[in-house]
């Protein structure tokens, strides 16, 4: 278990969490603002598929998938979706118990 290594290109913030003997496994399911963006980072880089990160963060694939998709619309490289800054139909109905139709 304390065996564990930061797998190569690992962000400096994240060598001493695997190396605490608990991996990447023991943080919160809800991942950080500033962790998405590291592994979106090494994502963009080309050097790895987003399946190799993934694999090497105990990601799942998706996941990261759609993290990359977001950094993208939130920079303007693609069009097909919401900026973090653009409100969904999903926060509308968690703050006024649902949406109205329109249509």
């Amino acid at each position: 278990m304390g065996s564990q290594r930061a797998p190569e290109g690992c962000p400096a913030s994240w060598r001493a969490w695997v190396g605490n003997g608990l991996g990447l496994a023991g943080r919160s399911r809800r991942s950080s603002r500033q962790f998405k963006a590291e592994i979106v980072e090494l994502c963009q880089r080309g050097d790895r598929t987003i399946g190799q990160v993934a694999k090497d963060f105990d990601l799942t694939e998706t996941a990261v998938r759609e993290w990359v998709k977001q950094a993208e619309l939130d920079a303007g490289d693609r069009s097909d979706g919401l900026t973090s800054d653009e409100p969904s139909w999903r926060s509308c109905a968690g703050r006024i118990g649902g949406c109205v139709r329109t249509w």
